[in-house]
């Protein structure tokens, strides 16, 4: 008896463990809750991101025109060139009256020299670097941009999926209440059928109805998870879970003013980037003025190995000036005039689309808004038509055939109806992404 009552305990935990395994595989979803989900976890984001980091790395790399640089080497020399070896000696300070003999000078042996030497150069003005890194600051202002509408175009992206899940879920709903309906036509058949009020082609007539709308329903259930899957992917986390949101509404936003507009961050990304390329303009002229840089160095010379007996030190500025590289600095300039050009004119197309696309989302507006009217005066009458033949077919007085052409008929509408709205809500999402402003 203790044994039954254990078995029976656990088939009741597994029982509430199933049932929360399949809560678990739902979960209720808010649109802003999927947008910031999506801006925070997509990896598009994480991809523009990084492209951000390596421009300011790029930018940082430039520091190098105001800091100095400094190294350090150990050499080890071992030579017999008169010359040479006699320089050896006077850096190590180890000059003496025999080393004068003139057969010691045409014929050293041979001299070993150690050398340590500390090395430090300072940038004093590097007009070309300068506009270099002018340059790179653009490009880091670019990428920010760039990263904006990547982001913007994912919360675009994520509202368009959730606006279909939402239009999937009222489709759903429409095909609950159809089937309920086509059951409902079909026990009033089968019971006309048993009466041998009607043939029984009317009868499978109905039945196919139900099929069919049971059919559409099980394809509805998978369009429903495939759209959470995909929000799902959206928001960077695993697919498999079952999205449960808020009641689809025809969006009450104020669109009539919207205009395309300037300040679209993608359109200020390419802006930047045309005065990056202003920047490497100047910075390729810059290249032909001379260029100041001090030096300095401090080394150790020894004759053995790990010996720092002799040091000397020696410091200077110098000043180069780069009179002729085979025309290689007035072509670069034109490469990079032509591609400003390439990317201002793309900047123009750009902006006439944007122009095209806001005027042609204000027609979609339009139409959907229209539609939306005329869907939900058609459900209205088909709905009434419906019940009107339903209450003619209990009395016996229309055809199977017309009730359920007349179920089909307000399904369609009512589908209608959530496809207006939908276009309505996915048009007016388009139109604020095309003119959003930064």
């Amino acid at each position: 008896m203790k044994m039954k009552k254990y078995v029976s305990l656990l088939l009741i935990l597994a029982f509430f463990n199933l049932e929360a395994t399949a809560q678990d595989s739902s979960k209720k979803l808010t649109l802003d809750e999927a947008i910031a989900s999506a801006v925070a976890g997509n990896a598009a984001v994480k991809l523009a991101t990084l492209d951000e980091q390596i421009a300011k790395a790029k930018y940082k790399q430039t520091d190098a025109i105001y800091l100095p640089q400094a190294g350090i080497s150990y050499t080890a020399f071992s030579t017999n060139n008169p010359l040479n070896a006699f320089g050896f000696k006077l850096q190590q300070q180890s000059i003496t009256a025999a080393d004068f003999n003139p057969a010691l000078l045409n014929h050293p042996s041979a001299t070993p020299d150690f050398t340590t030497k500390f090395e430090v150069q300072q940038p004093l003005l590097n007009m070309d670097m300068n506009y270099q890194r002018k340059g790179a600051a653009k490009q880091v202002e670019m990428y920010q941009l760039g990263t904006q509408r990547t982001k913007e175009y994912l919360a675009f992206e994520t509202k368009k999926t959730y606006l279909q899940l939402q239009m999937l879920y009222d489709a759903d709903k429409v095909l609950n209440e159809a089937l309920t309906t086509a059951k409902a036509v079909y026990k009033s058949t089968n019971d006309h059928f048993k009466q041998g009020l009607i043939q029984k082609s009317d009868l499978l007539n109905a039945e196919v109805h139900v099929m069919s709308i049971e059919t559409q329903l099980h394809n509805s259930q998978s369009n429903i998870s495939d759209a959470s899957d995909m929000l799902s992917l959206l928001m960077g986390k695993p697919a498999g879970v079952v999205y449960r949101v808020d009641p689809s509404a025809k969006s009450s936003n104020n669109t009539d003013s919207l205009q395309s507009n300037a300040n679209r961050a993608d359109f200020k990304a390419m802006q930047k980037g045309m005065e990056a390329y202003d920047m490497m303009i100047k910075a390729s002229k810059m290249s032909n003025l001379p260029r100041v840089n001090a030096f300095g160095s401090w080394q150790l010379n020894d004759k053995s190995m790990l010996g720092f007996g002799a040091n000397a030190y020696m410091v200077g500025v110098q000043l180069s000036w780069t009179v002729f590289n085979g025309n290689r600095t007035k072509n670069t300039i034109a490469q990079q005039s032509f591609e400003k050009d390439k990317l201002s004119r793309q900047l123009q197309q750009q902006k006439e689309e944007a122009t095209f696309q806001v005027n042609h989302a204000k027609r979609q507006l339009s139409d959907a808004s229209f539609a939306i009217k005329q869907q939900q005066l058609a459900a209205e009458q088909s709905a009434e038509a419906l019940r009107v033949l339903q209450k003619r077919y209990e009395q016996g007085l229309v055809k199977t055939t017309d009730v359920l052409m007349a179920q089909t008929q307000l399904s369609q509408q009512q589908l209608g109806q959530i496809q207006a709205v939908y276009n309505y809500n996915m048009a007016a999402a388009y139109l604020q992404f095309l003119t959003i402003s930064n």
